[in-house]
């Protein structure tokens, strides 16, 4: 995994303030924890041995997963 840009997370601060400013749907809510998720992991994995890292990381993917539609 390669470690997330500052442009990345710059991108998904911004739509994060946009986000509270204007609101969302539970869709794009979903999107945005989706790309949050893949940026706590990504940093994660560039921080081998960071525990505190690897735990916002899997709470982070578990309220992803949990956002997701049911099939």
């Amino acid at each position: 995994m390669s470690r997330p840009t500052i442009s990345e997370v710059n991108a998904f601060l911004a739509d994060l303030q946009t986000l509270r400013e204007l609101g969302a749907d539970s869709a794009e809510y979903a999107a945005l924890m989706e790309r949050k998720a893949d940026l706590m992991e990504r940093i994660a994995a560039n921080s081998p041995g960071d525990a505190d890292a690897a735990e916002v990381a899997r709470l982070a993917r578990e309220r992803a997963d949990a956002l997701k539609p049911a099939n």
